[in-house]
């Protein structure tokens, strides 16, 4: 039985038996409490199976995240011979430093942050730069302009079959930015993950989605008026 069906059969006992008049509101809040409980449950249970060092859990889990860890480094490298080396290094990583998770983060938030690290580390060795001193100089300090209410480009160009317009959009922006619209947008985490991932304050973390739009925005204007024309 699905998990999703588990949920709907309690909340048929639990809930509609208790009030004939239950609002929506109060049926999203259940579902959403039940979720949350289920995401902690499952994020203990890794955390108990990375301590026993069980081989077993981690071949799930790189079945599991293997490809959103990959495009998560590809976009955060620009080199797939850079981000195949970071993803064996930081499943490395995770054999041997998994005690260190406790379960209190999700998992996929957890392995970024180990994934990210790598990179960094890696850039220091070669390059003694930092993730932050790839992007442009001065370019957080700017005032921050309020978004628009206009679809982003990935509201335009969700819904298509090719992306690899966008994919090659992405890779123009400057690191952070591009890291921060991958986690939001591909990932799905959220502004406060994606704070603790990068290390980040909250705010420097939406001036980052804020800017990382704006800038791709003009890119796929261009590509959409060279498509038509």
């Amino acid at each position: 039985m699905s998990f999703a069906r588990k949920v709907e059969i309690l909340v048929e006992k639990r809930v509609f038996r208790r009030s004939a008049n239950v609002s929506e509101n109060e049926m999203s809040s259940t579902l959403l409490s039940l979720t949350e409980q289920q995401s902690q449950a499952e994020n203990l249970l890794i955390a108990q199976g990375l301590k026993r060092h069980d081989a077993e859990l981690l071949d799930r889990l790189i079945v599991q995240f293997q490809h959103r860890l990959l495009r998560y480094l590809l976009f955060l490298t620009g080199n797939r011979e850079m981000a195949e080396d970071l993803f064996q290094e930081t499943w490395m990583r995770v054999l041997v430093r998994g005690s260190q998770y406790n379960g209190a983060a999700r998992f996929d938030t957890w392995l970024f942050t180990i994934a990210r690290n790598l990179v960094i580390d890696y850039r220091r060795k070669r390059t003694m730069a930092s993730l932050e001193e790839m992007c442009e100089a001065n370019g957080e300090d700017r005032p921050l302009e309020v978004p628009s209410d206009d679809p982003t480009p990935f509201d335009l160009y969700q819904n298509r079959e090719n992306s690899q317009r966008i994919t090659q959009a992405l890779l123009t922006l400057d690191p952070l930015h591009r890291e921060v619209l991958v986690l939001r947008f591909h990932e799905e985490l959220s502004l406060e993950e994606i704070a603790q991932v990068t290390r980040a304050p909250l705010s420097t973390v939406k001036s980052r989605l804020y800017r990382g739009l704006a800038a791709l925005k003009p890119r796929m204007s261009i590509d959409r008026q060279q498509e038509v024309g």
